[in-house]
């Protein structure tokens, strides 16, 4: 038996057409399946939650989830699961950046994903991270949902900064919407990003690797993302080599560079290749505890809540069960 949750307004729409694409396939198949259609932010979390409450399932035999839309629909899915080492995950991109899928190199074709799904035998474990908020404020993203959780767990990435920044003004923009429908999606976060990155103001950071007392100091910075994949924000490879089985955290510190210099090292991000800069700089950990001068905006997968001075990421190692 299979549970699926579809977001049908991934991106702009497609999640529908796609979902539509696959049924007919399910019934030739005999599938035995459930389908759940979110309807506003949040909702998939408590789709989550209710499927992990009502239906019985153990590590042996676990519950069988399929998620179609985004990289921020499967981090939604997260936030529901109460017990990771019964639940399997299947996922079919339907989003604008689908990191996640990039980087396990999954098909285009949603049909061939939905039969390797379908015919996987034995889950593939992979790393996945949490954020703990340890310091909030009140103020909340225009894109957050009911569902306002101080833990959270992330697929991809977690960020805080410059890259939440885009991806909080990103989430509730119309502009979005409109290049989705010509897919030209990814230029949303490009174009918002030098917006941002124009108003960017001069925040410090401490930066406390695994159980360090000492901590690195940037005296100004852009962005750190904790990263369990090797991509974000719609294809920059901010992490090259990060490996999604170490149990290790891959660091991007984007530090005190002059903003003309960001407009050329930006785009080198897409081939990994901003690190022969001066001011951007790489780590791995475990744990990555962050202490910033002035509260920012935090992502998980894209999706952005809240800001926070304080936060604290760790990697669990083999903790996602993926059907792959």
């Amino acid at each position: 038996m299979y549970y699926i949750i579809v977001n049908p307004a991934s991106k702009s729409g497609r999640g529908a057409k796609i979902y539509a694409r696959i049924e007919p396939v399910l019934k030739e198949k005999a599938v035995s399946y459930e389908v759940f259609f979110s309807e506003r932010a949040g909702h998939v979390i408590t789709i989550t939650k209710e499927l992990c409450s009502r239906v019985p399932c153990s590590p042996e035999d676990p519950l069988k989830l399929i998620v179609l839309g985004g990289d921020g629909t499967l981090n939604e899915t997260l936030q529901g699961i109460s017990d990771f080492s019964c639940v399997a995950i299947g996922y079919i991109p339907t989003g604008s950046s689908n990191d996640m899928a990039r980087d396990l190199h999954l098909p285009k074709d949603p049909v061939e994903i939905l039969m390797n799904i379908l015919s996987c035998k034995k889950p593939q474990c992979l790393d996945m991270g949490q954020v703990v908020y340890e310091n909030t404020t009140s103020q909340l993203s225009r894109h957050h949902s009911s569902e306002l959780l101080t833990v959270r767990y992330f697929a991809v990435s977690c960020g805080i900064g410059f890259d939440a920044a885009v991806c909080e003004e990103a989430l509730a923009s119309r502009f979005k919407n409109i290049l989705n429908k010509i897919g030209l999606g990814k230029l949303t976060y490009l174009t918002i990003a030098l917006k941002q990155l124009i108003a960017a103001r001069k925040v410090s950071c401490d930066m406390y690797l695994d159980d360090s007392d000492t901590p690195i100091r940037l005296n100004r910075f852009l962005f750190v993302a904790g990263m369990v994949h090797q991509y974000e924000g719609g294809g920059f490879k901010f992490c090259p080599g990060a490996n999604y089985h170490d149990g290790v955290l891959d660091i991007c510190v984007a530090g005190d560079i002059p903003k003309p210099k960001i407009l050329i090292v930006l785009p080198t991000a897409f081939q990994g290749k901003h690190y022969r800069f001066h001011g951007v700089d790489k780590y791995t950990a475990r744990k990555l505890r962050l202490v910033t001068s002035a509260p920012l905006w935090v992502h998980t997968d894209g999706e952005v809540s809240m800001k926070s001075s304080s936060i604290t990421l760790t990697c669990g190692q083999n903790k996602l069960q993926m059907l792959l």
